[in-house]
Order: C-alpha cells, then sequence, then structure tokens
C-alpha cells in the first residue's frame, strides 16, 4: 500500500461540464490529508471516494478564481455542521483570506475546530515543514496571482539489516544512529561500517501541482524532477493562442515542462468544456511525453 497518493476530485475547468466538476483534488500522505483547491461539488466527491473529513487539515488555494474556491464555504459549513474538532490550516493570498473571513463569519459562525490561515505570496518558498515533508510554492502566470505547490518527502532514514545488527550485538539505544548512517564501534574498538548494518533507505516521493498558467519554458527548473506532474491541460495545441491569451497551457507544452522537468509521470487535467473526447488531451501530450496518466474524477493515483 503505496504512503503517497492523489485522489482527483474535479478536473474540468471554469465552465463544469456533465463529465467533469471544477478543480479539487486530495493528497493522501501516511493518512493525513491535504486538499488543494475546492470547486463546486469538492464536498460531495471527496464523499463519495470515503475520504475522511476528519483527516483534512490543510486546504491549499492555487487562486481566487471561482472554479478553485467557490466550495470552500459549503464544505466548512458541513465540517462545522459535524462537530469535529482539532483545526484546519487555509493557505491563501491576502485577498483570499480577506474574502473568505467574512464568508465564513456569516455562514460558518462558531466552528467547533480552529480555522487558520496562512497568507502566501507569489513566490518560491517553503509555506510548510514537518519532520517528514515540506511543501513549496512556485509563482506562475495567470491572470490573477497564482502559485503552483510542490509536494516533497524529506530524506529516509536507512533500512536496518536485522541480523548483521543482532550478529554484531547492536544496543537498542544505537538504532537510530545507525539509521541516521552511523558506523558502530565496538567495545574493542572494533568499526563496524554502516552499510554492512543497513540498506539503502527507500525513495523519497514527490508530487507538483501546477493549476492555471500559460507555458513557461522556465517552469521546469523550478519544479525540479518529481515522481509525478499535474499540469494543466486546458487546450488542445490547435487553440494554443487562444491559451496564451487567456494564460493556459495546452496539453503539448504541459508535456514538454514534465520533460524538461524530469517528472517520472504527467497527469492530465483542467479540461476546456469546447472538447468532447479527454483522450485527445492524452494523445497530443505523448508525442512529447511518454508516461500520460489521464485524469477524471475518481481517479486514484499511487505514488512509488
Amino acid at each position: 500500500m503505496s504512503t503517497f497518493s492523489i485522489h482527483t476530485l474535479g478536473c474540468g475547468s471554469a465552465k463544469p461540464t456533465m463529465r467533469h466538476q471544477p478543480s479539487s483534488t486530495v493528497i493522501d500522505y501516511r493518512g493525513n490529508l491535504f486538499m488543494i483547491d475546492c470547486g463546486e461539488g469538492a464536498q460531495l466527491a471527496f464523499q463519495r471516494q470515503r475520504l475522511k473529513f476528519s483527516r483534512l487539515r490543510h486546504v491549499f488555494l492555487t487562486h481566487l478564481h471561482g472554479d478553485h474556491v467557490l466550495g470552500l464555504p459549503g464544505m466548512i459549513s458541513t465540517l462545522g455542521l459535524g462537530g469535529a474538532g482539532g483545526e484546519m490550516t487555509i493557505h491563501t493570498f491576502e485577498d483570499g483570506a480577506k474574502i473568505l473571513k467574512e464568508i465564513f463569519g456569516f455562514f460558518a459562525r462558531d466552528l467547533p475546530f480552529k480555522l487558520d490561515f496562512n497568507v502566501i505570496r507569489p513566490e518560491e518558498a517553503v509555506i510548510l515543514e514537518t519532520d517528514s515533508y515540506r511543501v513549496r510554492t512556485i509563482p506562475l502566470k495567470h491572470r490573477v496571482p497564482t502559485v503552483g505547490y510542490v509536494f516533497e518527502e524529506k530524506s529516509k532514514p536507512r533500512h536496518i539489516v536485522r541480523d548483521m545488527v543482532d550478529f554484531h550485538n547492536v544496543p537498542f539505544s544505537m538504532i537510530n544512529r545507525i539509521k541516521a548512517g552511523e558506523d558502530f564501534i565496538k567495545e574493542d574498538g572494533t568499526v563496524i561500517p554502516n552499510r554492512i548494518l543497513t540498506a539503502n533507505p527507500s525513495p523519497s516521493l514527490s508530487y507538483a501541482h501546477i493549476s492555471d498558467t500559460v507555458y513557461m519554458p522556465d517552469l521546469a527548473e523550478k519544479i525540479g524532477p518529481v515522481n509525478l506532474l499535474f499540469h494543466e491541460t486546458t487546450y488542445l495545441d490547435s487553440h494554443e493562442a487562444e491559451a496564451k491569451k487567456r494564460y493556459h497551457s495546452t496539453a503539448r507544452q504541459a508535456a514538454m515542462v514534465a520533460r524538461d522537468a524530469g517528472a517520472d509521470s504527467l497527469l492530465t487535467g483542467h479540461y476546456s468544456s469546447r472538447y468532447k473526447s479527454d483522450e485527445d488531451f492524452r494523445k497530443e501530450a505523448l508525442d512529447i511525453f511518454p508516461n500520460v496518466i489521464l485524469n477524471r474524477e475518481g481517479l486514484l493515483t499511487r505514488l512509488d
């Protein structure tokens, strides 16, 4: 079972269709849930995927357009009715914090949990960090201030080789130091190299979420190699001029970013309602990049 997975709640663009809902994605990292954007209907899609509201503690907004935000007042109101305690942090721009505080003050008074706002800026910055992961922002180019998010696991400890640890009588008090890379020195001065006592750690996993943006050739370097890259594919290449005018990207351009960033896989999405076949997005991206996942509501993508 993967400890890092991506749930797609909505992958349409501004105009909802019978096939797609507005933008919303949930990251499940070791049982902790992180939501990126909260378009209309997100809370229903959340429940359809049997996700638990009690595990949702962070909401990251990429920008303040309705198809990425308007599901949030309803979800917060529902959480208030549920009576759950704890706390939640919404990561958004200063204007977003101001507007949402006013909305929640009217529609979601007296919440049973603590609601905080972390004011972010359209810049490269680490906005959340724990012992095991970090979340950083990347500025994007859209019609309003917008950021992408990169979720990265930190380096993991080495694996203990139990037979060798037992053979050399390594005391339990030394195990964490051995996992961190230390050699073991016996009482007689014999040095047991760490490589004998441990095996390489599991690889650290990473996910980048690049929402609404015009194509940015320098974006790949800022993202860096990731296991999975979601990059908006609002338009096909036949509408490249319109994509540029509206500050969006085509499937081909998203594939170029995935290729140049060294991503393992590309996840499509934010499809314009004008297109009747989502498969065309995958086909266009495949001309540039070999590992393309066609996004859809209800999709679960595991990182490993």
